[in-house]
């Protein structure tokens, strides 16, 4: 939004925007939290069998079946011996793809100043960088954002990157 200041200067308006803050390993990402719907909490998933390594499982939701992403295997980290916890986000495509991103934890709300995004970070692997829009520095280290559009069960399948494992593992 633009604002004009005195003598007809336009002066950029700092817009924030919240994250929800979780975890897989040792990093911290963020997700807009206008694209979750709910946040599960952890849960025991039942498996696909033959599915992709990305695919962790599926898990009753509100009478319907909800396919999750597992998060720790598109980044190619071990699977965690623990339940995860599961975020309900729902597809902004048009479609009505409403799908489960599984993380090891879900911290807060963290708001961030929108034109304080950098660019990713140079050590992610290319494939991660692909599921990112960037990195926040915040007083606890890197919070990076991740695309929730490309974290569809669909568009993973598509891009054909994450078949057999996460970012570790050539396709």
């Amino acid at each position: 939004m633009k604002i004009i200041g005195q003598g007809s200067e336009q002066m950029e308006e700092t817009e924030s925007t919240s994250l929800c803050s979780m975890f897989a390993g040792e990093e911290t990402f963020g997700i807009d939290t206008g694209k979750i719907r709910e946040v599960l909490g952890k849960r025991e998933l039942e498996r696909v069998p033959m599915a992709p390594a990305f695919v962790a499982g599926v898990v009753p939701y509100r009478g319907d079946v909800l396919t999750t992403v597992s998060f720790r295997a598109l980044l190619g980290l071990p699977e965690n011996a623990e339940a995860g916890c599961v975020l309900v986000l729902d597809d902004d495509s048009g479609g009505q793809e409403r799908f489960g991103l599984v993380v090891d934890a879900v911290g807060g709300v963290v708001t961030v100043q929108q034109n304080t995004l950098e660019a990713n970070p140079c050590t992610l692997d290319a494939r991660c960088k692909w599921l990112f829009d960037g990195a926040y520095k915040t007083e606890n280290g890197l919070l990076i954002q991740l695309d929730p559009q490309k974290l569809r069960p669909s568009r993973l399948a598509e891009t054909g990157m994450f078949r057999n494992g996460g970012a570790g593992e050539i396709v």
